[in-house]
């Protein structure tokens, strides 16, 4: 019996699942335009923790969205999971951000592109398959008219840039599905029970969060 605590906090949605044997059983989340990550984390796990009734001694293993997305929220949900980790002397699982949110997509043919936005026509992107095999490396790329041009099957967008990206997406085999927007630790569940049973695992301490770019600090305006 494994009880997983997952772990999603690269967008705006701060996200928490426990799962036993890749079920879920809770899942507590919100999406606020203000990054509440730092406030809502911590009590949504001990929340999900009493709503299933078990202790932090009960878990298994703790997932955590390794990225690309918010440099901060990536932050605070990796510290987090490793001072679990650390304390409880369990295991630390990474799982794919964009997969994640593929994951979310259910399709009988063609592909899903997950996307979070990066600012300005900047995206973090990739390409999976209907069973959530990956196309292509994950990239930070700009979009424009002639982005996945080289994709002739049906392509399905998710993510949180639908608005600014259908702007220049607009051939005939591209589809947006809007209702999917941020990545969940709900999807987490699964992805990360069958990592646990590879043992797919990484190093606590010295795992670091999947960037994919540099954070970058500008001085403000005067």
């Amino acid at each position: 019996m494994a009880y997983i605590l997952n772990i999603e906090t690269a967008t705006k949605n701060c996200s928490v699942a426990i799962a036993k044997d890749g079920e879920m059983l809770i899942c507590n989340e919100i999406a606020e335009e203000g990054y509440s990550h730092a406030e809502r984390l911590h009590v949504f796990i001990e929340e999900s923790l009493a709503e299933v009734g078990i202790t932090y001694k009960d878990l298994t293993a703790v997932a955590v969205s390794q990225g690309p997305g918010s440099y901060t929220g990536l932050r605070i949900g990796v510290s987090a999971a490793k001072g679990l980790c650390y304390a409880l002397s369990i295991p630390l699982i990474a799982v794919d951000t964009l997969q994640a949110l593929a994951a979310q997509v259910k399709i009988t043919e063609g592909l899903v592109v997950p996307m979070i936005d990066a600012r300005r026509m900047e995206v973090y992107s990739a390409i999976f398959t209907k069973d959530l095999v990956s196309q292509r490396t994950t990239l930070a790329e700009v979009l424009t008219e002639d982005s996945f041009n080289d994709l002739q099957q049906p392509i399905y967008f998710v993510g949180d840039c639908a608005d600014k990206a259908k702007t220049v997406l607009n051939k005939a085999n591209f589809n947006f599905l809007e209702g999917v927007k941020y990545p969940s630790a709900r999807e987490m569940c699964a992805l990360s029970y069958a990592k646990y049973k590879k043992s797919d695992t990484v190093d606590v301490a010295y795992f670091e969060p999947f960037y994919l770019k540099d954070f970058m600090i500008t001085a403000p305006k005067k």
